[in-house]
């Protein structure tokens, strides 16, 4: 059995036609959307909503720490709007379109923190299946996939945002992870809380792992725990106890699947 596994398209639609090729089957473990591109700044939804000038301004201001200036610049943005809401829904739409229609091997998708899962079951399709805190049979293996990210501690969401990340809270994503029981492959979006496996070594900070997911682990020692998220990880892989911990890559990028054979 072959199964080709990514994370991180962030829009790579023409990447992720080619992802499953030669594969039994395509795993997608999230971040489908391409929101902020900082590699282009006319790219992405902020791109296209307020010009590469106004995304430069807003890379700008997030390095630089000032939350305060950001969410004024970001206010700014939105408000210059007439239906935000409406405008981030058709840019998101359209994305989903191409990036499902782009999909020909038989894929398991769970969502990240970059996406709106709640729009998914208008794209999938009978090819794709959505699964969060669920568990399915792939080549006679048991894949267990938990979405979405976590919610910093103490932070609670905006009131009628534009848009909104899949961010959980921490009971959230643990009854998740508990739902999902033993299996053999564990599929998330995040990693499990290591800090090898959180830090972003070009970013340099640590992105939000999760301690559930490491408690999975710790107690059912699946073959393989499979996450993206941290596009450029300290390290790529680790072994917790008897388990192979791999962050698949960042597919926008590299273009290149992680291959699970077996």
């Amino acid at each position: 059995m072959r199964v080709h596994v990514v994370s991180d398209v962030h829009g790579n639609a023409e990447g992720l036609a080619r992802a499953g090729e030669g594969a039994d089957a395509l795993v997608v473990l999230g971040d489908l959307i391409d929101f902020v591109d900082y590699s282009d700044y006319s790219g992405g939804i902020l791109g296209r909503l307020f010009g590469a000038d106004n995304v430069a301004t807003f890379a700008k201001l997030r390095s630089s720490g000032d939350r305060n200036a950001l969410a004024a610049f970001s206010q700014s943005l939105w408000g210059s709007l007439t239906e935000p809401h409406a405008a981030v829904d058709e840019a998101i739409r359209e994305q989903y379109a191409e990036l499902f229609g782009a999909l020909s091997a038989p894929t398991y998708a769970t969502p990240g923190n970059v996406d709106s899962p709640e729009l998914w079951r208008e794209f999938t399709g009978e090819t794709v299946g959505m699964l969060d805190g669920e568990v399915t049979k792939i080549g006679g293996l048991r894949f267990g996939f938990v979405g979405g990210g976590l919610r910093p501690a103490g932070a609670w969401p905006r009131a009628n945002p534009a848009w909104r990340p899949y961010l959980r809270s921490a009971a959230d994503f643990e009854a998740a992870v508990d739902a999902v029981g033993e299996v053999d492959v564990l599929c998330s979006h995040i990693p499990p809380d290591v800090a090898d496996l959180t830090y972003d070594v070009v970013a340099r900070n640590a992105e939000c792992g999760s301690t559930a997911l490491r408690g999975h682990i710790e107690r059912f020692a699946p073959r393989w725990s499979l996450f993206g998220h941290v596009h450029q990880p300290l390290a790529h892989r680790m072994r917790i106890g008897m388990t192979e911990c791999r962050n698949v890559g960042y597919f926008k990028r590299h273009e290149t699947p992680y291959v699970l054979r077996w």
